[in-house]
């Protein structure tokens, strides 16, 4: 199962971490995985290519856990990637229920 646990200030994200493989499938084939990671590396991707905010970042591919969490508040633009990135993962977790889970802290 993958585990999302989503840091918030206020109604802000902050940090999140994505960990667990979903197992919906044999490795290479397991479209609900590749689909939370495509989302979570694009969205760090786009907050470090398109905006200004300071974060930090962890990964390990063994245990598929990927650690994202800001040093400062963020920005508008970030906040919009962190809302989009959310909403993706939200409906991913909504279909796959079985496979993806999301704690809000």
């Amino acid at each position: 199962m993958i585990r999302i646990e989503v840091k918030k200030q206020n109604s802000d994200i902050i940090g999140f971490e994505v960990k667990g493989h979903a197992g919906s499938d044999e490795y290479g084939k397991d479209i609900v995985c590749a689909a939370i990671s495509v989302l979570t590396i694009n969205c760090i991707n786009s907050i470090e290519k398109f905006t200004e905010d300071i974060f930090v970042t962890q990964s390990d591919e063994n245990t598929g856990k990927i650690c994202f969490f800001l040093k400062k508040n963020p920005s508008f633009p970030c906040r919009i990637l962190l809302d989009s990135w959310y909403l993706g993962v939200s409906e991913i977790a909504l279909e796959h229920s079985q496979y993806v889970r999301i704690i809000n802290r």
